[in-house]
């Protein structure tokens, strides 16, 4: 028992000392899951506007906000409610968004499968096609050709 109240100011101190480094990864976790409003396509985290006129205030709402004890959660939905879902930097899985979430996938498990259809008939082709006949006295004949016509274009 003499450990553990020997340790416990040890812990409190270590948990004061990171709570700032906690409260920094929530918020840059926050504006990851928000988009800049300001039309850059970028997270509000992301924004490399110098001092947008969309991102600046939404984080600093965001910090407030924090300040006040309000969750991830809570957050997101105070600007969702504001922006629509527009705002979420990824689509949530309610309503026709998660056909978002599944549409790349099923598009790739689909080329795959054409894929293996297309490999499968080109290897059969290949497989069932006559190996080529030798070309005997039509081989003569055709070089005899083809030394005529090189010999038309060396004149020309």
């Amino acid at each position: 028992m003499s450990v553990l109240r020997a340790t416990a100011p040890l812990l409190l101190a270590l948990l004061v000392a990171a709570a700032p480094a906690i409260a920094a990864l929530t918020q840059q976790e926050i504006e990851e899951a928000l988009t800049c409003q300001c039309g850059c396509g970028l997270t509000v985290h992301s924004c490399n506007h110098l001092n947008c006129g969309s991102g600046e205030p939404m984080k600093k709402e965001i910090a407030e906000r924090l300040a006040r004890g309000e969750t991830r959660d809570q957050i997101l939905t105070a600007f969702t409610a504001r922006y629509g879902e527009k705002v979420l930097s990824s689509p949530t899985f309610r309503g026709f968004n998660w056909f978002a979430w599944l549409t790349p996938f099923a598009a790739l498990l689909t080329a795959a499968a054409g894929l293996v259809v297309v490999i499968r008939r080109r290897v059969r082709t290949t497989a069932a096609a006559p190996a080529p006949a030798v070309l005997g006295s039509d081989a003569t004949a055709l070089r005899a050709r083809l030394q005529r016509e090189l010999d038309q274009l060396d004149r020309e």
